[in-house]
């Protein structure tokens, strides 16, 4: 990886319009590798955006959302449903019916990641089939799997993963672990990257918690290859964050795991709608994404924080504004 970047810092790919184009630009300009994120946009979108940022000239990675292999329990999304419907009469929305089948268009994602041959293709959520690994290696691409234990670090390599990212409890957002009833989010980054490079010997990306130099300095020295940083670029001036995530970093507060929002654990700042749901939100990603998602557009958009899925990393008290450049100036 390194040898397209100058410096050992990775934006880490934010889904629902955070990682811009603009910002992934930016960090190549500054020397660092990002990842744009394909998740919940269509294939139409994720082309435009491609070709966006081959224009450029400079590398750049594409991340991917492995399609759950797991039908979730009908009758258990039905009642969240109905546990759900007094936010959508809060909001004036309406709550779609779920659709467990849904694959966020993985094929057709593939095949433009193919097309396009990024410097680094990464998957999180799940293990890539080999074969799709197979066709992004001959296309030219270096692909990435995150994990968050030793086993999936294996199974990964099985499937062809030149690198692999490990992800601590700590990270902001989505985890990646692919065993979401036994997972609590209570180990670092630290202690996930010391598990899988004792499992493997492909080169380890470490993620999770980071709010400076510090733990970058940490993570490389634990033999760490670079170190992936999503939480403290939420507040980078290319970023997208919506103002209200912006404002409830600045608040300050705590982070908590929870599946409330899509039904894949995923850490953020403590809220309204992670006390009220966390407890009765079913395992079942993308369907409780899907009966979420009116509501907390609605939200978005009058700027009600109480809704939103505010994904922090438990390194969010000392992000600060600033551009691309500064922020990873502080980090190196």
């Amino acid at each position: 990886m390194l040898d397209h970047s100058e410096r050992p810092v990775v934006v880490a790919p934010m889904a629902g319009g955070v990682s811009t184009t603009a910002l992934v630009r930016a960090a190549a300009e500054a020397g660092a590798a990002a990842f744009l994120p394909a998740g919940y946009l269509s294939p139409e979108a994720v082309d435009r955006q491609l070709r966006e940022l081959r224009a450029t000239g400079r590398p750049y990675g594409l991340n991917l959302i492995v399609p759950s292999r797991s039908v979730p329990g009908l009758a258990a999304v039905a009642a969240y449903r109905e546990r759900l419907v007094p936010e959508a009469e809060r909001y004036g929305v309406e709550l779609p019916a779920p659709r467990p089948d849904d694959d966020d268009h993985y094929p057709a994602k593939v095949e433009l990641a193919v097309a396009a041959a990024p410097a680094w293709v990464s998957f999180t959520l799940g293990i890539p089939d080999a074969t799709v690994v197979d066709a992004l290696r001959r296309a030219g691409s270096t692909v990435l799997v995150t994990v968050t234990d030793a086993g999936e670090a294996r199974r990964a390599v099985a499937a062809g993963a030149a690198v692999l990212v490990a992800q601590g409890g700590s990270a902001g957002g989505h985890s990646a672990t692919t065993s979401p009833g036994s997972y609590r989010g209570d180990r670092g980054a630290l202690d996930v990257l010391r598990e899988v490079r004792a499992a493997v010997s492909v080169p380890v990306v470490a993620a999770g918690g980071v709010g400076g130099a510090a733990e970058v300095h940490a993570l490389l020295a634990a033999g760490a290859t670079a170190v992936q940083v999503g939480t403290l670029f939420l507040l980078a001036a290319e970023a997208g964050t919506r103002p209200a995530h912006r404002d409830a970093l600045a608040a300050g507060g705590a982070t908590v795991v929870t599946r409330a929002f899509t039904g894949q654990p995923a850490r953020a700042l403590r809220n309204r709608f992670t006390d009220a749901y966390s407890a009765d939100a079913p395992i079942a990603y993308p369907a409780v994404h899907q009966l979420t998602a009116p509501i907390r557009a609605a939200a978005a958009r009058i700027g009600d924080a109480g809704a939103l899925h505010l994904w922090a990393g438990t390194g969010f008290a000392r992000a600060r504004p600033g551009t691309c450049r500064e922020i990873l100036d502080r980090l190196t």
